[in-house]
């Protein structure tokens, strides 16, 4: 965006104030503020209707480009390795807070009396959730169902294939490829289109989340509230501003420039509102195409750190707040089950709630009744990781790519600084 535009322009300034005006609307009319849910409920499909589209091209284009398979691999390896060490850091920082503060503890909640019908959607979903039937639905029955189910990790998958037969066709492919490229520039363009709804779909968003749920689940919960906030934004300056310091840009500006897309995955509680937004700005910002195309909606489901905070913070709230006292030794097995369990959390509708239900399904010494503790703060909880996940896979594209030698620094410098950024 030209720095020259009005400030009310700005798509930032209309979000914010959609923020306040949506809070107003919750708050003194929560009937009306819960039917405006359906604003943002339109824009997530808008924008989920063109992101299947978004990942196949740039996927495929991405590869196609390359010129060499042993360079797709070489990526993927250290997408997975990156993602790996981030994603067990993530769990083992929210485990270590919630040991520290210990926001469960006084609460004194008795299993029994807590309601099972609360959760019994979740937990049935859990049940038919497991990291083998995860693995196999990477594979999808056929290449137009991996769209209609608009499964992400099933288009790459084919996006993936579609890539690499083109770069072993050659120059004969190279029409296709061409093609291929003018669509992701329509693509783009529909986006644009698509995004101008941003703030009706912010403002719906809010107005529901303070009609739906008010004030006093903040309040009752508040305590659990305010420390995974402050531990998600301690992970974001420590552990990824530490990553992105000794990748070679600042955490602050990089923050700043996919400010847009932080206030709307924030206040629609959907990293997936902000995808193609996010691959395009990293593109702006240096990154190359194939960089970009493979390890963002990889990261989507691989790398999603707000989430592996909620999950060993909720499990272990919850053991505080019904008394149970896990050893180290216990604590310890749970990490290690969530590490397997956690790269499904956005396989499933409510992934970190369902995840988490689906390991304390598996791990009886924390009772699984307790999820209905966090059901009234489940939105409040999806707005902070949501924002962290997009957030974390942001810098790790970039990482990736300065790996890689894949990084334009001077056209990192100049997107970070805000210099004549188009979108």
């Amino acid at each position: 965006m030209s720095k020259d535009v009005p400030f009310y322009h700005s798509l930032i300034f209309q979000m914010l104030v959609a923020v306040i005006v949506g809070s107003v609307v919750g708050f003194l009319f929560p009937k009306f503020g819960i039917s405006l849910n359906i604003l943002a409920g339109s824009f997530i499909k808008l924008i989920k209707m063109i992101v299947d589209l978004l990942i196949f091209t740039t996927v495929s284009i991405g590869v196609a480009k390359l010129g060499d398979v042993k360079k797709v691999g070489r990526i993927g390896i250290k997408s997975l390795i990156y993602f790996e060490v981030v994603s067990t850091v993530a769990l083992a920082f929210g485990l270590i807070t919630v040991n520290v503060f210990k926001p469960g503890s006084g609460m004194n909640i008795d299993p029994t009396q807590l309601d099972v019908n609360l959760i019994a959607g979740y937990t049935t979903n859990a049940k038919a959730f497991n990291t083998v039937d995860f693995i196999l639905n990477i594979i999808p029955s056929s290449a137009v169902n991996a769209f209609a189910q608009g499964n992400i990790l099933q288009v790459l998958l084919f996006a993936l294939f579609v890539g690499f037969a083109l770069l072993n066709i050659g120059k004969r492919a190279e029409p296709i490829v061409d093609m291929i490229d003018r669509c992701t520039d329509v693509i783009f363009a529909i986006v644009n289109i698509i995004m101008k709804l941003a703030p009706l779909a912010v403002f719906g968003a809010i107005s529901y989340t303070i009609g739906e749920f008010g004030i006093s689940s903040l309040i009752s919960l508040g305590k659990l509230i305010a420390l995974f906030y402050l531990t998600n934004l301690f992970f974001i300056v420590v552990i990824l501003g530490g990553i992105a310091y000794i990748t070679g840009f600042s955490i602050w500006k990089f923050s700043k420039y996919l400010g847009e897309e932080l206030v709307l995955v924030f206040c629609t509680a959907s990293s997936e509102s902000a995808l193609p937004r996010l691959i395009r700005k990293l593109e702006i910002a240096g990154c190359s195409v194939p960089i970009v195309g493979f390890v963002v909606p990889t990261g989507y489901s691989f790398n999603l750190a707000g989430s592996y905070i909620y999950l060993t913070m909720g499990a272990i709230f919850i053991a505080q707040a019904t008394n149970i006292d896990l050893n180290m030794a216990q604590q310890f097995g749970l990490l290690c089950i969530f590490l397997l369990t956690s790269k499904g959390v956005a396989g499933v509708t409510a992934g970190g709630f369902v995840v988490l239900a689906g390991t304390l399904s598996i791990f009886p010494d924390v009772p699984l009744v307790g999820l209905g503790l966090l059901l009234g703060i489940e939105r409040f909880m999806d707005s902070m990781r949501s924002a962290t996940n997009l957030l974390g896979n942001g810098i790790a594209t970039m990482v990736i790519a300065k790996w890689d030698n894949q990084l334009d620094n001077h056209q990192m410098n100049k997107a970070l600084n805000g210099e004549a950024i188009e979108i």
